[in-house]
């Protein structure tokens, strides 16, 4: 018997198979190729509305069948996970009826489109008892592990600042349309919201992981190009997802926070940067460099001190001893490996859960909702103020 067939099966079905499908399905297939882990991903079913394309996902990636109903994929007695890679305003209800089911659920972010339906995703697990996890996947970059662990050891003492940048530039063009299947994310109806959930979503799961929670938000958001065609109608139809998104934040710390984020920013395609200023020293990390982590110590002072750049591929960096030799570094891809690693890890150990769970996911959602109604009344607005119930 091989090592690969001893290992306990985990039946994944698949809700969706665009970029994040792709993505997901990548690391299932290449998890216990690198890590030594009781349990293995079983490729059991994707499921998608258009069954030609999603036969040939199926076929690509080494899926044994294909539903076009997600109702009846949360229902099968063979799929234990049901993994959410569907456009947002599919989340809630499928995440509601696996939770029903008794199934492990994992569910790209955001959560739902706004606080409401995040809460109720929140108690259809916690009420069901289910395994859950959210696909913030930058928390597995070796470099953003390794700044948690530093600010962890207090290495950067008392943090005074954070901030965050998301920029891109593929949505300028007025004559690009809004919905559909490939830009469903210009629509609201859809989306819930614009890089507000999408990309400061990141930013803001990655500073409450690294810096602690966010108290209170000031923000302005602006839709640039008011009209576009939707690809479904036909017709010229207003914009209602925010094109541009900035804030200020204050943390339950008393740390002070900037982020932006925006799809007008001629000239980057995922432009994500991060930097916390600490009293005894300071970390900065940028996507497009992803395996480096720029680290400054206070202590070091003389001729030779300055910012020191940490090249992440050694055996001691996190994640890193199951990749290559040192000095060759890894990407985007292997986030999404190590997110899956420690799921499965996870399933081992007896009270054990993969972070951000969906409670941990539902802390961004509650700033994201704070974003924009500061946005929209033009005044601060606390994190923690707004609550829904199972009613609402």
């Amino acid at each position: 018997m091989s090592a690969t067939s001893s290992k306990r099966p985990l039946r994944i079905g698949l809700v969706g198979y665009g970029f994040m499908g792709r993505a997901h399905s990548n690391a299932y297939k290449r998890v216990n190729d690198f890590f030594d882990l009781e349990y293995r991903p079983v490729l059991e079913a994707v499921c998608g509305r258009d069954r030609a394309r999603a036969a040939v996902f199926a076929d690509q990636w080494g899926f044994a069948s294909v539903e076009t109903n997600w109702k009846v994929l949360v229902e099968r007695a063979d799929i234990d996970v049901v993994d959410i890679a569907s456009p947002n305003d599919t989340h809630a209800e499928i995440a509601a009826a696996a939770a029903a089911s008794g199934k492990t659920i994992f569910c790209e972010k955001p959560l739902g489109r706004n606080l409401r339906e995040a809460e109720h995703m929140v108690e259809a697990v916690e009420r069901a008892g289910v395994r859950n996890m959210a696909w913030y996947n930058y928390r597995r970059v070796p470099a953003i592990t390794l700044a948690k662990r530093l600010v962890d050891e207090g290495r950067l003492g008392r943090i005074f600042h954070y901030r965050s940048t998301f920029l891109q530039d593929w949505t300028i063009s007025a004559d690009l349309p809004q919905g559909g299947q490939a830009l469903w994310r210009l629509d609201s109806s859809v989306a819930g919201s614009g890089v507000t959930g999408d990309l400061l979503a990141h930013c803001i799961d990655t500073a409450q992981w690294l810096a602690g929670p966010i108290g209170s938000v000031s923000a302005m958001t602006e839709t640039f190009i008011k009209e576009r065609r939707h690809q479904q109608t036909g017709k010229l139809e207003p914009v209602s997802i925010d094109d541009a998104s900035a804030f200020l934040a204050r943390f339950e710390s008393g740390a002070l926070g900037t982020f932006e984020a925006t799809r007008y920013a001629r000239g980057h395609k995922a432009l994500y940067r991060l930097e916390i200023n600490g009293e005894n020293g300071s970390i900065a990390w940028d996507l497009e460099d992803l395996h480096r982590l720029q680290y400054f110590a206070h202590g070091n002072e003389g001729a030779l001190r300055g910012w020191r750049s940490i090249h992440m591929t050694a055996g001691d960096h996190p994640y890193m001893q199951h990749w290559w030799v040192p000095g060759l570094q890894i990407g985007y891809e292997h986030t999404f490996v190590h997110q899956v690693a420690d799921f499965l890890a996870g399933l081992s150990c007896p009270g054990a859960a993969a972070v951000p769970t969906f409670r941990e996911a539902l802390a961004t959602e509650r700033v994201v909702d704070a974003v924009l109604r500061s946005a929209e009344t033009g005044r601060w607005q606390d994190c923690a103020a707004r609550r829904y119930t199972s009613a609402d």
